[in-house]
């Protein structure tokens, strides 16, 4: 990044556009959660989308967050702070890989230089709001933090029906194909005749 010069035109353009989706109330919450569920280990940002950058970007933090979720076996066996750039965005991968295993959909995942250089931090917080709403849904006593934080995903209510309820349901007409009562032909001309017009 630091060969990268500013960008402009339609470079320029993207980026303020990628860059209007970073939400700041959204990181205070996220930044609450992350203290609350690593402890305060984990330090505190400075205020502002650079320091959230800063702060995330070895991938420690991310990593220490991803193992506090489970109690048994650790996703990331071995964090390591390190100042070398290919050492830490192995870090952010090892999350990533990690928060795929947990159950955070593909989609939801941000990629390690959205992170890392800081090109898309609103993905960032995307894919931690879907950590921490998959961590409150499988509420296995591993989530700390007030639950009012993330919402809840929505699960499978399969319902099992038995072959005379089925048969039941075949002989009903569902209300959405609309109703033939009170339907007549009073009234109605043939086809390809014109309308009858009589003056008194």
């Amino acid at each position: 990044m630091a060969n990268k010069g500013p960008s402009y035109g339609l470079s320029r353009e993207v980026q303020s556009k990628i860059d209007k989706k970073y939400d700041p109330e959204l990181e205070d919450r996220l930044v609450q959660w992350i203290i609350a569920q690593c402890g305060d280990s984990v330090g505190q940002p400075q205020p502002g989308k650079q320091g959230f950058q800063q702060w995330l970007k070895d991938g420690c933090v991310l990593c220490e967050l991803i193992n506090s979720l489970t109690k048994d076996s650790k996703l990331v066996k071995k964090i390591q702070s390190s100042a070398m750039a290919f050492k830490q965005m192995e870090q952010i991968s090892q999350f990533l890989g990690a928060a795929e295993r947990y159950g955070v959909t593909k989609s939801d995942i941000f990629q390690t230089v959205d992170l890392w250089e800081g090109k898309d931090l609103a993905a960032v917080q995307m894919t931690l709001m879907s950590l921490g709403s998959l961590a409150v849904t499988k509420d296995d006593g591993c989530y700390r933090g007030d639950p009012s934080w993330f919402h809840k995903k929505s699960q499978e209510n399969k319902r099992e029906f038995s072959d005379e309820q089925l048969k039941e349901g075949q002989s009903v007409i569902g209300l959405q194909m609309g109703t033939n009562k009170g339907a007549s032909q009073a009234g109605m001309t043939g086809y390809g005749r014109p309308r009858q017009i009589f003056n008194n």
